[in-house]
């Protein structure tokens, strides 16, 4: 069993900045994937990013690309994504996930943590 928690979304003003954090805990992480969804009101969950936990490589959604990085901390479990010159139609609740298959959040059996709000204001 694996339990995931984010922490860092708040409200922010748009061109601001924000990072999550996705701390693991329950087993060890290393065949593992992390990835970073979100869900706005009145819409369906979206993938945002993912990384893979060993080798460090990444992937992002087309509109978050090269405003948003990715990564993980292996020593303390716990994954991070950087969201810089935020925008109004970023906000949502954000959700990380982890599974053993790529990519991870795509699977019945892979881990979900309980979200975090992201607010970016106009």
């Amino acid at each position: 069993q694996v339990e995931l928690v984010e922490s860092g979304g708040g409200l922010v003003q748009a061109g601001g900045s924000l990072r999550l954090s996705c701390a693991a805990s329950g087993r060890t992480f290393s065949n593992y994937a992390m990835g970073w969804f979100r869900q706005a009101p009145g819409k369906e969950r979206e993938f945002v990013a993912a990384i893979t936990w060993n080798t460090g490589i990444t992937t992002y959604k087309d509109s978050v690309k090269g405003r948003s990085t990715v990564s993980r901390d292996k020593a303390k479990n716990t994954g991070y994504l950087q969201m810089n010159s935020l925008k109004p139609e970023d906000t949502a609740v954000y959700y990380c996930a982890a599974g053993k298959r790529w990519p991870p959040g795509s699977y019945p059996d892979d881990y979900w943590g309980q979200g975090t709000q992201v607010t970016v204001s106009s």
